[in-house]
C-alpha cells in the first residue's frame, strides 16, 4: 500500500494570526512619529498658536501641529530665507509667512516695560539659547517678514549653555523701548545639538 503524504497546510488560525501582525506592524511603521524637539510660544502669543486654538482660520496644516516650526539654526545669518522666516521655511506651513494684510490678532504690550515671554514644548531639547528680536520702526506689516525689517540685535538672549528647558518655560525680560504701534516679535529656540533651530512670530501691538 502506498505511503501518500498529504500537503502541509498553515492552520487557519495561525495565518490569520500572521495576517493580523503584518496589519499591526505595517500600521505601526507607517504612524510612527519622528523623535524630535518641538515648541512655540503663547506669550505672547505666536501665529501658530493662533491657528491651532482656531482663532485664525484658513491655517493649513500648522493647526495640528503648532510645534513643528524647525528650520536651520545661526540667525540671521543663516536660518529660514527671508518672507520664509515665520515658517521655518516650510511650504506646508506657508500660511504663517502671509500678512494677511496686516490683519493678524496681536497681544497689547508696554514698551520698555517687563513681559513674561513663554514657551510650550512638546519635547524639550539641550539647548544653546533663546533670542529674541523686534521689527524696526516704520516697518510694513502688509509684507512677509524679512531680515531688513528686524532691528539687527536681539533685544533678549537667554543662554542655556547646553541645559534643556522646562517643559512650559517662562523668561523674564522687558519689551524694547522706543516702540508704538503694530510689531511682530520673532522667537528663535536654538537647539544644542542638532543642526536646527525653532521660530516663532508674534504680532503684538506696543
Amino acid at each position: 500500500m502506498r505511503n501518500t503524504r498529504m500537503p502541509t497546510r498553515t492552520p487557519r488560525r495561525a495565518r490569520a494570526a500572521a495576517l493580523g501582525l503584518g496589519v499591526i506592524l505595517g500600521v505601526s511603521v507607517l504612524s510612527a512619529p519622528t523623535a524630535s524637539s518641538h515648541g512655540y510660544t503663547d506669550s505672547p502669543i505666536s501665529r501658530q498658536k493662533l491657528c491651532a486654538n482656531k482663532t485664525v482660520a484658513n491655517c493649513g496644516s500648522i493647526q495640528w501641529e503648532p510645534q513643528s516650526v524647525e528650520g536651520l539654526k545661526g540667525f540671521p545669518a543663516a536660518g529660514p530665507a527671508d518672507g520664509r522666516i515665520c515658517s521655518g521655511n516650510h511650504p506646508e506651513f506657508a500660511e504663517l509667512d502671509d500678512p494677511r494684510g496686516g490683519t493678524w490678532p496681536t497681544t497689547k504690550v508696554t514698551s520698555g516695560q517687563p513681559y513674561s515671554f513663554r514657551w510650550q514644548f512638546t519635547a524639550n531639547h539641550s539647548t544653546t539659547d533663546f533670542r529674541y528680536y523686534v521689527t524696526k520702526n516704520g516697518w510694513d506689516p502688509a509684507k512677509p517678514l524679512t531680515r531688513a525689517s528686524l532691528d539687527p540685535q536681539p533685544f533678549l538672549t537667554v543662554a542655556y549653555n547646553g541645559a534643556r528647558p522646562d517643559m512650559t518655560t517662562v523668561h523674564q525680560g522687558v519689551m524694547p523701548s522706543g516702540k508704538t504701534g503694530r510689531h511682530m516679535i520673532l522667537a528663535v529656540w536654538t537647539v544644542n545639538d542638532t543642526a536646527n533651530a525653532f521660530y516663532s512670530c508674534s504680532d503684538v501691538q506696543f
